[in-house]
């Protein structure tokens, strides 16, 4: 009895206002577990079961907070404490906000997701290549403390700048020399007009110029080089855009013993030039109008002229020259030629080879007759089996769809003992027993492209490996039959296989 009611009186105390916290601590009676919902559940609950008797959206309320009528929505809240309902103006001045979108639950990073992740900054070494030449660039004035540095190494510190488009006004000096005979400017994108006029004074012997990407040269600049170099012969430009006919006339009167003039993509060059070289330039050997957007039939026959023409490149014209002009042009200077290249004229016809190609040409040795749509098969067989002339070294035929097997085995059976370089790049109708006679009779082959053949296979690159000892470099892009399984060769480069390109 005494026990219970000692029981009795500590749970009495416990419960009491001024309990003594003692006998509360020492107190071995198991608590009852403590079930009150706090304050915001308590809020969240009196919400949910607001929520339950929302109004339908569409009818009307009366706000708790201004009385004024409402429309009940879809973002209507309830009143905290309830009940009753907010107008929106109401709800935003309480502090919430009835259009805002609910916060997704932010995701709960992995174990992966906590690493720290270190970040090192990658810094980029400049080449030696570029030490040296901002080093010459900023001693250029000095740069006769070198001492002669040789021709040879004049080109290759030209090829280095070339590459990395470092050639400018500046640094240009470095490859001049009262002395030099040969002068060849790989990239001269960032040389102005005045700086071509000065490599023209500081190069007053140079026979052999050569320029690429010069689309900054003008007027002013060849006629500079006119009234300079009187001992240049051989003249080769890529990209003069901005030269006009008067400028052309102007070098061609001034330089009249050239002997080898090739341009490329020279839009501005007309009738009128072509005239004007024929004329003065009576010793040409060699002649490329290569992209000449005025090119046409009337070019010709001023072309005729050259008697010494061994060299002949027509090719890219923005409208193909005619089978009759060009069958003239080849019975005036065919005789003399060893290298032709009139790709891109789509109008010419078999007429052309029967006609131009297998009456005239002789000591031909390198022919060039890409994506020329009109010649067929038959008709390139009939030329290689007529023609009188020399076996040739390098034949490209690439993109003619019409030729297959029997131009294949007439170009093998007469220039294989001696080809070098062989271009059949789309041949897609070749049979796999013609590609297999490449190696059979092309012995001394070195560069070869079978691209978009399609029957090439294994078997075909087996050939060539062991028939072509000097075979340095094959091209097999869109070789479809051609996989990991293809043949290799030690010192042999075999591109465009598509399992090497994963």
């Amino acid at each position: 009895m005494k026990a219970k009611e000692k029981a009795k009186k500590g749970r009495g105390k416990k419960k009491g206002d001024n309990g003594d916290d003692d006998d509360y601590e020492n107190d071995d009676s198991e608590e009852d577990e403590y079930t009150a919902l706090s304050q915001g559940a308590l809020v969240n609950r009196s919400r949910n079961a607001a929520s339950v008797a929302k109004p339908p959206i569409g009818s009307f309320e009366t706000c708790v907070e201004c009385e004024g009528q409402f429309t009940v929505t879809r973002y209507t809240m309830a009143a905290s404490p309830g009940p009753g309902w907010l107008c929106h103006k109401c709800a935003k001045a309480m502090g919430a906000d009835p259009f805002k979108k609910p916060v997704a639950p932010r995701k709960r990073a992995g174990p992966g997701d906590r690493r720290k992740v270190v970040s090192f900054e990658d810094r980029e070494f400049t080449s030696l290549a570029s030490l040296c030449i901002n080093i010459v660039s900023q001693h250029i004035e000095d740069v006769e403390a070198l001492g002669d540095i040789g021709a040879v190494n004049r080109i290759e510190i030209g090829r280095v700048l070339a590459k990395n488009r470092r050639l400018t006004m500046e640094n240009a000096p470095l490859l001049y020399d009262i002395k030099n005979t040969e002068l060849a400017f790989y990239d001269a994108t960032k040389l102005g007009p005045n700086a071509f006029s000065t490599l023209a004074s500081l190069n007053p012997s140079v026979e052999s110029l050569r320029i690429d990407f010069c689309g900054r040269i003008n007027d002013d600049a060849l006629k500079h080089w006119g009234e300079h170099l009187h001992s240049i012969k051989r003249l080769e430009l890529l990209g003069p855009f901005l030269v006009r006919p008067e400028g052309w006339q102007a070098l061609f009167a001034g330089c009249s013993q050239l002997t080898n003039f090739l341009i490329t993509q020279s839009p501005r060059f007309d009738i009128d030039c072509m005239s004007s070289l024929a004329q003065h330039c009576t010793k040409l050997t060699e002649l490329r109008l290569c992209q000449i957007g005025k090119m046409n039939d009337y070019f010709l026959p001023y072309i005729e002229s050259f008697k010494n023409l061994t060299s002949l490149n027509l090719s890219e014209p923005s409208k193909s020259l005619s089978t009759e002009a060009v069958v003239s042009l080849l019975n005036a200077v065919g005789s003399n030629l060893t290298h032709l290249n009139l790709s891109k004229n789509n109008l010419l016809t078999n007429e052309f080879l029967s006609a131009g190609l297998t009456p005239n040409v002789r000591v031909l040795t390198s022919i060039v007759l890409d994506e020329i749509p009109e010649l067929t098969d038959a008709g390139m067989c009939a030329f290689f089996t007529n023609t009188a002339n020399v076996p040739m070294h390098r034949i490209s035929l690439r993109r003619n769809h019409a030729l297959a097997d029997e131009a294949l085995i007439g170009l093998l059976k007469h220039s294989g003992a001696t080809l070098v370089e062989l271009d059949i790049n789309s041949w897609k109708s070749a049979s796999n027993d013609a590609l297999l006679a490449i190696g059979e009779h092309a012995k001394v082959l070195r560069k070869l492209d079978l691209g978009f053949c399609r029957q090439a296979d294994e078997f075909v690159i087996k050939a060539i490996l062991d028939g072509s000892e000097e075979i340095k470099d094959i091209s097999v892009f869109a070789c479809n039959k051609l996989a990991e399984r293809c043949p290799k060769k030690r010192g042999v480069s075999i591109r465009g296989i598509e399992s090497y390109s994963v």
